[in-house]
């Protein structure tokens, strides 16, 4: 029997679909395995533990020419069953064009008679990673697990450590990681210069190398901390930073999380990669609502409230007050608790 799992289009929705990934695994044991996403998340996708297969989605086409070449690709994979996590009625057409027999997802969205087994959605709002596993439960499928688990291959993390060393990062320096954009929109993203001063107090307190990624259209956030590590008068200058925001690829981000000590971001991608490789992870959450999307798992979740959030704007129409009275102070505090052993020989050092 071969079993094709089609995924989410995002990355930290792919993360959070870990657990759905797992219980059918576990379920198909005998069965071939294969993940089916779009072409820039393959690596992560040949990552998840028992995966036979990986099938690039090609999103980097348009329309009609899209869906034909998923329709070809999956037609010739001869896959006996497809369980569909997103929820649109174009992965529903591709899997019964490609002749899949069986195919498993939520009802809904002018799609059902496209499916052989339609669950009903979850009418409440509960987190991500419970919506996709109630599609497991409506399947008479038992999960194994409710938190996203990844381990990241030696070769990421050998890539990783490649990269750090081309950048000067010693090999015994605690990395900190820092993601501080976010690709929903500006409203999600914490101020560049409390980024810096956190980065420049941790370097400082407990001698890490805070390693700032992200992807192209970060760029601008990573040199907002960088200009405010330079300003005259900060007292910043010293900080151990290294950005390497539209500098790394995929497999390269995945070994690079692996290796921090602890990692800041808001709500993003890169955030649920992070939690998912068992790094702590401080979270500012603003425009958007951690009860849908928090990391899974024993992770610091920051958010000041006010009576406008969540408004899941990608721009604030206001003065963005959910995420700019989030302090700096209580950013740093967070991360130092996950962090505590470091400060704390770092403090007896200096002592």
């Amino acid at each position: 029997m071969r079993v094709l799992v089609r995924t989410p289009n995002w990355l930290g929705d792919i993360v959070m679909a870990l657990p759905v990934f797992a219980a059918l695994r576990a379920h198909f044991a005998e069965a071939e395995f294969a993940l089916a996403g779009p072409r820039a998340f393959s690596p992560l996708l040949a990552a998840v533990a028992g995966v036979d297969q990986v099938v690039s989605m090609r999103r980097d086409l348009r329309g009609g020419r899209a869906r034909r070449a998923d329709v070809a690709q999956l037609r010739e994979g001869r896959f006996d069953l497809a369980v569909l996590l997103p929820n649109s009625f174009g992965a529903a057409w591709v899997a019964r064009r490609a002749g899949i027999p069986e195919r498993w997802g939520f009802a809904g969205r002018w799609r059902g008679r496209l499916l052989t087994r339609a669950v009903a959605r979850p009418t409440s709002r509960i987190h991500q990673v419970d919506e996709y596993l109630a599609l497991v439960r409506g399947l008479d499928i038992d999960p194994v697990g409710s938190e996203p688990q990844l381990q990241s291959p030696p070769e990421m993390l050998a890539s990783a450590r490649r990269l750090l060393d081309a950048t000067g990062v010693a090999a015994d320096r605690p990395l900190v990681g820092m993601a501080p954009g976010a690709a929903y929109g500006y409203a999600k993203r914490w101020r560049p210069e409390r980024y810096a001063g956190v980065a420049a107090r941790l370097a400082e307190q407990s001698g890490a190398v805070v390693v700032l990624v992200g992807s192209g259209h970060d760029r601008d956030a990573g040199y907002a901390i960088e200009s405010s590590l330079a300003s005259p008068g900060t007292s910043r200058g010293g900080a151990s930073v290294v950005n390497l925001i539209g500098r790394t690829d995929l497999a390269q981000l995945i070994g690079l999380l692996a290796s921090c000590q602890a990692f800041v971001s808001s709500d993003s991608g890169p955030m649920h990669l992070a939690a998912a490789l068992r790094v702590p992870v401080t979270a500012v959450f603003g425009p958007t609502d951690e009860g849908l999307t928090a990391p899974v798992g024993h992770h610091e979740v920051l958010t000041h409230d006010v009576w406008c959030r969540p408004c899941f704007f990608r721009d604030c129409p206001i003065d963005h007050r959910c995420m700019t009275r989030i302090s700096e102070d209580r950013v740093f505090e967070a991360v130092a608790r996950q962090m505590s052993p470091s400060l704390t020989s770092s403090q007896d050092a200096d002592a």
